[in-house]
């Protein structure tokens, strides 16, 4: 019977570990304080790295090789008691089908993060309920993570997630802190989540679909195709372009992808690349350097 009760428990305690969705690494720099050996900032990254890996963000069950490995910089710049000025650099990246190869999903300078922490405080979310400017943030980016994460495996798998995020930005707006308005400016959080569920973008999510499935998760088996596939897929920006130039959601998209798309097109089986060299150059100027590699 012991046995027994031993192996339930086991089987309870590995099901609850596996059910958590992120493998998150949360660095904390603090070097511009003056005060970087504070022991505070060593118990704050620990507890975020706990809150977030700890926390279940959805209602689905994730087997361990299926959390999804992303990080989280934060860069404090001045803090005065519980006060802290910082900023936050998040990314996340999701393997490549049948490859060693992990490929950038999300990459996002957060540089409104100001937030209130005392040590040792207890850090809950609530999905539907505003808690602090910097577990709502973090919970933000959460939800931008898993979004992405699942819109590269199913078109438009990301809904809920988005959805959740929009909910975050909308309860969030009663915290007064900067990032989460529209009068916040068009790199905001309230700006990148209403550009992605805009109808204006939305392209942007078909290409984070096939540009994966349809191209890298195929380009084990078959690179050239792989490479062409993803090139159609980017040729689907154009029509963002087109209708809103130089949009912040196309940054974002070439903050995380640029140096990918610079490495697929410069090497491996060659394919006509005029157009999309051309239409990179367009789009995306702020990598000229990056393109000028590409060879035709």
């Amino acid at each position: 019977m012991r046995n027994y009760l031993l192996v339930l428990l086991t089987l309870v305690i590995t099901s609850l570990v596996s059910g958590q969705e992120l493998n998150c690494t949360v660095t904390v720099i603090a070097q511009q304080t003056g005060n970087d050996n504070n022991v505070v900032f060593q118990t704050l990254e620990r507890q975020l790295t706990e809150f977030i890996n700890n926390t279940k963000w959805t209602d689905k069950t994730y087997r361990p090789q299926e959390r999804i490995d992303c990080s989280m910089v934060i860069n404090v710049s001045a803090y005065d008691n519980d006060v802290f000025a910082a900023t936050l650099q998040v990314q996340a990246s999701r393997p490549v089908y049948n490859s060693s190869y992990s490929t950038p999903i999300y990459n996002y300078n957060d540089r409104d993060f100001d937030f209130q922490y005392l040590e040792f405080q207890n850090l809950v979310y609530n999905p539907i309920q505003f808690e602090s400017n910097l577990i709502s943030v973090l919970a933000f980016h959460v939800y931008m993570i898993l979004a992405s994460d699942a819109d590269t495996f199913q078109l438009n798998g990301g809904d809920d997630y988005y959805r959740q995020a929009q909910t975050i930005v909308n309860y969030s707006q009663q915290g007064n802190a900067s990032g989460w308005k529209l009068e916040d400016g068009l790199q905001s959080r309230f700006a990148v989540i209403d550009n992605i569920l805009s109808p204006t973008f939305k392209e942007y999510r078909s290409v984070m679909y096939n540009y994966h499935i349809n191209g890298l998760d195929i380009m084990s088996d078959n690179p050239r195709e792989g490479k062409s596939k993803i090139g159609e897929s980017l040729l689907e920006l154009e029509q963002i372009h087109s209708r809103r130039p130089n949009s912040f959601l196309m940054r974002v998209f070439f903050d995380a992808k640029a140096e990918e798309v610079m490495d697929i097109f410069k090497g491996g089986p060659s394919t006509n690349i005029t157009k999309i060299t051309d239409l990179l150059d367009r789009i995306a100027p702020m990598h000229s350097t990056k393109w000028r590699q590409i060879k035709i």
